[in-house]
This record gives C-alpha cells, sequence and structure tokens, in this order.
C-alpha cells in the first residue's frame, strides 16, 4: 500500500488558550491563514493524485488540513479516530504549552518509552505507532493529513515541516519505527 503521510498545516492556539481550553480542548485549535496556505501547497503534490481517499486525524488542525486536500484533489475523506498526535498527558489534564518543554525532554531521555518512575503521563512512542499502523491495516492507497510525531513512526526523519508530504510503502507487516531525533 502507497501512504502519501501530509503533516497538517501550522495551528494557531490563541483562540483556545484564550478560551481556557486544556487537555484535548486545545486540539480544537485551527489553522493559521499560513498553515491554510501550507495544505493548498501540498495539494499540488502530483504524487497525491494517485490515492483512493484522504483520511485524517480527528485533531481539527489535521481535519481542515484534510479537508483541504480533499477539496483540491476532488477525494473522499474520512476521520481515523486513532491518528491523533502524541499525547503529552493521557490523564487529559494538561492545561498549557509553559509544561511542554519539560514534558518533552522527560520523553526524550527516556527514548521516547513511557514508565512508573516518569514525572508526567505521556503516551509512550510505542504506543503512538501501534494505534496509528492499526488503523492503517485496512486501505490500499491513501492521504493520511496527520501529525509530525504519527509521521515519524514512517518516516526517520528529524523534523516534518507542516504542509510537507511523505510518500512510504506500507505493508501489512509493517511495524513503527522507535522514537527518533
Amino acid at each position: 500500500m502507497k501512504l502519501y503521510l501530509v503533516e497538517h498545516g501550522e495551528p494557531d492556539y490563541t483562540e483556545a488558550e484564550r478560551a481556557g481550553y486544556m487537555g484535548h480542548g486545545l486540539d480544537l485549535a485551527k489553522l493559521t491563514e499560513r498553515g491554510r496556505k501550507q495544505a493548498e501547497m501540498a495539494a499540488e503534490d502530483s504524487r497525491l493524485k494517485s490515492a483512493e481517499i484522504i483520511i485524517a486525524s480527528p485533531y481539527t488542525r489535521a481535519l481542515q488540513t484534510a479537508a483541504i486536500l480533499s477539496q483540491r484533489l476532488n477525494k473522499p475523506l474520512t476521520v481515523e479516530t486513532f491518528l491523533h498526535e502524541w499525547m503529552p498527558d493521557v490523564t487529559f489534564q494538561y492545561r498549557n504549552a509553559l509544561r511542554m518543554p519539560e514534558i518533552l525532554e522527560e520523553m526524550r531521555q527516556r527514548g521516547g518509552e513511557w514508565d512508573e518512575s516518569c514525572q508526567y503521563h505521556w503516551e509512550s512512542i510505542s504506543h503512538v505507532g501501534e494505534r496509528v499502523f492499526t488503523s492503517l491495516r485496512k486501505y490500499l492507497s491513501v492521504i493520511v493529513a496527520a501529525h509530525g510525531l504519527v509521521i515519524q513512526r514512517f518516516v526517520k526523519t528529524k523534523e516534518v515541516p507542516h504542509g510537507s508530504v511523505w510518500e512510504v510503502d506500507f505493508q501489512e507487516d509493517s511495524v513503527p519505527l522507535g522514537y527518533y531525533e
């Protein structure tokens, strides 16, 4: 199966933070104007024309990116719940980005694998890979509007720019990559 992984466009958290949203409420953030343009540019990638369907993470930034791709490419769109981004707090109490550097540092120090001695309750990178790969195994040729840490389960890269497109051969027996820095 061919996967065309598209990093969502640049998000704008201003409105969600101003509203006092916490946890997954922050994932209601929409794209910036630049983010919308990044999605439009991604839709110009000729490789995407061969895909049969677009699947998206349920998070607004990925779903809005997928909607732009769907409109531009005239492809059907569906949502896969388990394509969501890595969770910095599996207790859903995450309030804002202030603790994110500490959480990411702890995750990096642990090689992406959480254990009971961790200070924060973040999702392990192996769990991200398992849930994403399970979601994708039923498709043949798809465009996946998703998130950087999700894309890094397929592609060994340190940076995943907003609006970037990655082509991947995905087989029934494919396994997610480990933590990559």
